[in-house]
């Protein structure tokens, strides 16, 4: 058996990347905003966030400052400033620190960010994951959150 080669398959952005993602972020936000939402899992040192995401639905996430497993479930576009590219079906992505992103989903989409943490509460979690917590969606009035924590540590 081959083990597979070692990719990240989202990477790094620089600052002119980030910065067209903002500017997509500025314009949706002029428009009315869906209500997603979020299942939040802290357990045995991991925290994941998993969202759904409607189908016809464009957005944009916060500026992840740490590296983390994304998974995909669904069909939908990644947008990560100067690349973008379809997901269909189930992914489980490495991805680097320093990024932003924008998706659309072509159907119904299943998304979960999982990172490690030392965090005690969902809380604690979002401000290592990002430090734009307040605008994350689960934080927001529109917000459904489902919450699963544990307490078991690693």
């Amino acid at each position: 058996m081959e083990l597979a080669e070692k990719k990240v398959e989202i990477t790094r952005m620089d600052d002119s990347e980030i910065d067209k993602i903002r500017k997509l972020e500025s314009v949706l936000l002029q428009f009315p905003q869906v209500k997603l939402e979020t299942t939040h899992v802290l357990h045995a040192g991991i925290y994941s966030r998993t969202i759904k995401i409607p189908k016809g639905t464009l957005f944009t996430g916060a500026l992840i400052k740490i590296p983390t497993v994304l998974i995909i479930q669904g069909h939908c576009k990644v947008y990560m400033g100067e690349s973008s590219k379809d997901y269909i079906g189930y992914n489980v992505i490495p991805a680097s620190a320093n990024r932003k992103g924008g998706a659309y989903a072509y159907e119904d989409t299943w998304a979960t960010v999982l990172c490690a943490t030392n965090a005690s509460s969902v809380e604690e979690a979002e401000k290592e994951l990002t430090d734009e917590f307040l605008s994350l969606m689960s934080n927001n009035n529109l917000a459904e959150n489902h919450y699963i924590t544990i307490g078991e540590h690693k």
